[in-house]
């Protein structure tokens, strides 16, 4: 344990990738006797000294773990940044009474900070959300060792192993072979491509004057339409579509059947013929 170690601020993986990685495997490993005797004075003592000496000694460990998740097309120093926030996590929060190791410990820490920042950065538009959502997106990734969609047998099997619906894995993996698109359009694209950009077809018309009116007047003529025909009706076919269609608290059959002292079956029918009448004025 009387080695000395770099300072901190000569070993970030932001710098030289590869003199990094050879700075930190150059640190040695902990004996299981000096781990817990660092774990003790920090947990006891809070010794922030000591915390800085575990955190030193295993970030060799999360380099190993950043080096799997090479397949994302994200920066390995900025994987390797992110599992080292988790391994300080990991640090701080670890008792030496757990009985085990500190690299056993801090693995879940490391791997989860890595995967917020996949997720994060991966994608414009989250492609996992929810708990569920997250394991499945990266066991998926691990499951597909091709490029082609998977087989049904290979959805069927991924579902039952992870526990969820084929429909979850088919989506999951359809999110997973999309690609983000720019909204107007990238500055190189040609005339003949560039319409195909969102924002020439995904335009918001809810504020357009001209579309606003035409809505409004379409309403009100369809609502002039609506009341000229319900005006033809008998009565009872007028409360039936009116109960059972315009109203805010919708009536059954049966309320309207005890309301007229006949089956449900006569008001479906009774509703069936007056709506056939109503829709064909309207049309009309």
């Amino acid at each position: 344990m009387g080695t000395s170690l770099q300072p901190v601020d000569m070993l970030s993986p932001g710098g030289n990738l590869e003199s990094y990685m050879q700075a930190v495997n150059s640190i040695p490993v902990l004996s299981v006797e000096e781990e817990r005797k660092l774990t003790e004075n920090l947990h006891k003592e809070e010794d922030l000294e000591a915390a800085r000496h575990l955190v030193m000694s295993h970030l060799r460990f999360v380099v190993y773990i950043a080096k799997s998740y090479s397949g994302y097309g994200l920066a390995q120093a900025d994987l390797i940044q992110e599992g080292n926030v988790g391994l300080m996590k990991a640090v701080k929060r670890f008792n030496p009474e757990f009985g085990v190791r500190l690299v056993s410990f801090a693995v879940h820490w490391i791997k989860a900070e890595i995967h917020e920042f996949i997720l994060r950065n991966w994608r414009i538009v989250k492609v996992a959300t929810t708990k569920a959502q997250r394991k499945l997106f990266f066991n998926l990734r691990s499951a597909k060792k091709r490029l082609a969609w998977l087989s049904h047998e290979e959805v069927k099997a991924v579902a039952e192993d992870l526990g969820v619906e084929p429909k979850v894995v088919r989506e999951m993996e359809g999110r997973l072979s999309s690609h983000d698109a720019a909204f107007d359009g990238g500055m190189d694209d040609d005339e003949d491509s560039a319409f195909q950009a969102p924002a020439n077809y995904l335009e918001d018309h809810s504020h357009d004057p001209a579309r606003r009116i035409e809505q409004e007047n379409w309403t009100e003529d369809s609502n002039t339409r609506l009341s000229t025909a319900m005006s033809t009706l008998d009565e009872r076919s007028q409360d039936i579509l009116t109960q059972r269609w315009l109203s805010e608290g919708k009536a059954t059959l049966h309320d309207l059947a005890d309301k007229y002292g006949v089956s449900a079956e006569r008001i479906r029918q009774l509703e069936k013929n007056a709506m056939k009448k109503v829709r064909a004025l309207m049309e009309g």
